[in-house]
């Protein structure tokens, strides 16, 4: 069974970073393309950022490009999420996620293993 265990969340003023990670059993990680996602209280859950498979493409929603990077280590089976200039809307618990077959994608319906969440809090 693949387990995903995310991390690295926590609570940082306005204009500060956090980076989180996200470590994915087995030996296979290097084939799964992997997703980061993100759900406010009371909202739905958002995509934030993806990456291939290879590292080769990225995919960002629009509200954190140029502040968020999402990178991989497939030797050591981790996936993370720099997060520079938060903002107090960047408020949520985020999740990583990771995705068996074919291409990168925003649609989290297309994920198969999902980590438990981290709450990342930004205070203005």
């Amino acid at each position: 069974q693949v387990q995903v265990v995310d991390s690295g969340g926590g609570l940082v003023q306005a204009g500060g970073s956090l980076s989180l990670s996200c470590v994915v059993s087995g030996r296979t990680f290097s084939t799964y393309s992997m997703g980061w996602f993100r759900q406010a209280p009371g909202k739905e859950r958002e995509f934030v950022a993806a990456i291939s498979w290879t590292g080769g493409r990225t995919y960002y929603v629009d509200s954190v490009k140029g502040r968020f990077t999402i990178s991989r280590d497939n030797a050591k089976n981790t996936v993370y999420l720099q997060m520079n200039n938060l903002k107090p809307e960047d408020t949520a618990v985020y999740y990583c996620a990771a995705k068996r077959d074919g291409g990168v994608t925003r649609d989290a319906g297309f994920y198969d293993y999902w980590g438990q969440g981290t709450q990342v809090t930004v205070s203005s």
